[in-house]
């Protein structure tokens, strides 16, 4: 013989037990919204953290990178004779559109570096999206031959041949001094 389950409703119950469920029902609710709020406040920080994190490693990077660039270019037939670091370009409302991590220049010809910890594919196309739109952005250097390159701690396997395939120079780290690793038959992509 079986058993018929019946669901009590607030009216069919003592009004004291109605009442409590109904507070306890209404302080889950509030617990679960504020659960939810705390949650959002909490990825809020740690993302904070994190762009802190990166941006300041970032910075020690492009600094153990910069130094050496002038002369690596003169070397390869690029008389580079000024850097620049971490310019960036605004829109008319302000709003940062691009960065460019490493600036070498002449009067000629110009030379955009950019700078990872760890170079992956994604970070190469982007940047490849970024040199097409450089003189766009840096109007002051549309009549000079632009070159781009990627300088880079460690590189995702096979990225650094990416890089060399899509014109930009590699530069790598060998004994802890800055080299570029294109060989000499290289030729640059000229924007």
């Amino acid at each position: 013989m079986g058993t018929t389950g019946t669901t009590a409703t607030y009216s069919e119950m003592p009004e004291w037990m109605a009442k409590g469920l109904q507070e306890l029902w209404a302080y889950l609710k509030k617990s679960e919204e504020q659960y939810e709020r705390d949650k959002r406040d909490w990825k809020k920080r740690i993302q904070k953290l994190e762009n802190l994190f990166t941006t300041q490693w970032g910075k020690l990077v492009e600094a153990i990178v910069e130094p050496g660039t002038v002369d690596l270019f003169k070397q390869r037939g690029i008389k580079v004779n000024r850097s620049m670091r971490r310019i960036e370009v605004e829109n008319s409302k302000g709003r940062v559109i691009a960065e460019y991590d490493i600036i070498l220049v002449n009067q000629s010809e110009v030379v955009v570096i950019e700078v990872k910890t760890t170079m992956k594919q994604w970070h190469i196309d982007e940047f490849l999206e970024k040199m097409a739109k450089f003189k766009d952005y840096c109007p002051e250097y549309k009549n000079r031959t632009i070159y781009g390159a990627v300088a880079a701690i460690t590189y995702e396997e096979g990225i650094d041949r990416y890089a060399y395939k899509n014109g930009l120079f590699v530069l790598k780290t060998d004994r802890g001094m800055i080299k570029i690793a294109n060989d000499e038959n290289f030729r640059p992509r000229e924007w």
